[in-house]
């Protein structure tokens, strides 16, 4: 049997995250949910660097230090919007992690991410990363408001000065109920405030 090639999103998120922060260094995980990316980041991070969690549910900040155990003490569990990260934020950070959508499991499925707060960090959060740092951004719009919040975070993207940040977008177009797809973003150069460029 041959070795994976195309590998499914979340996957792809991780290699790529993996393969630019540093031990020692700050990350965001922008949307904690049950904590998987943020045990991810703070393995990769290691005893010297720093997670920052932001989430807008108790249930799942507890869910997350849960999963997180003797990792927990390399991480900040936030009870805010990720859209506030510069209020927790100021030093330079390696990457960030977003999984747009709802808390899976959660009882109340409709508190889900929003434009304008995942655009608003965004923007903060490229002013923080370093150069040739990562953001990712798994992107699901199955669900109601989803497509809503895609739609905005595509034309976002779009806006970015291609000299300031390079921008991905990978999903595989043959699955079947909405898969999620993948949004990257690499900053090519220093800078603290988002460039935008019209778009034709």
């Amino acid at each position: 049997m041959t070795d994976i090639i195309l590998h499914r999103v979340l996957p792809v998120a991780k290699r790529l995250i993996s393969e630019r922060v540093q031990p020692g260094e700050m990350v965001v995980d922008a949307t904690a949910g049950n904590g998987n990316d943020t045990l991810f980041l703070a393995e990769l991070v290691g005893d010297s660097g720093k997670v920052f969690a932001f989430d807008i549910q108790q249930q799942a900040l507890d869910t997350t230090r849960q999963h997180l155990g003797d990792l927990a003490g390399r991480t900040s569990l936030v009870l805010d919007s990720h859209a506030n990260v510069r209020q927790y934020v100021s030093g330079e950070i390696g990457g960030a992690m977003f999984n747009l959508g709802y808390l899976p499991y959660s009882e109340d499925q409709s508190i889900i991410t929003k434009p304008s707060s995942t655009i608003a960090a965004l923007d903060a959060l490229l002013g923080l990363l370093k150069k040739t740092g990562i953001i990712t951004i798994t992107v699901y719009d199955g669900h109601e408001g989803g497509s809503e919040e895609r739609d905005a975070l595509l034309e976002y993207v779009k806006t970015l000065h291609q000299g300031d940040v390079h921008a991905i977008r990978y999903e595989l177009l043959n699955q079947r109920r909405n898969p999620p797809f993948l949004i990257a973003l690499e900053k090519m150069k220093d800078f603290k405030e988002v460039r935008k460029v019209a778009i034709e």
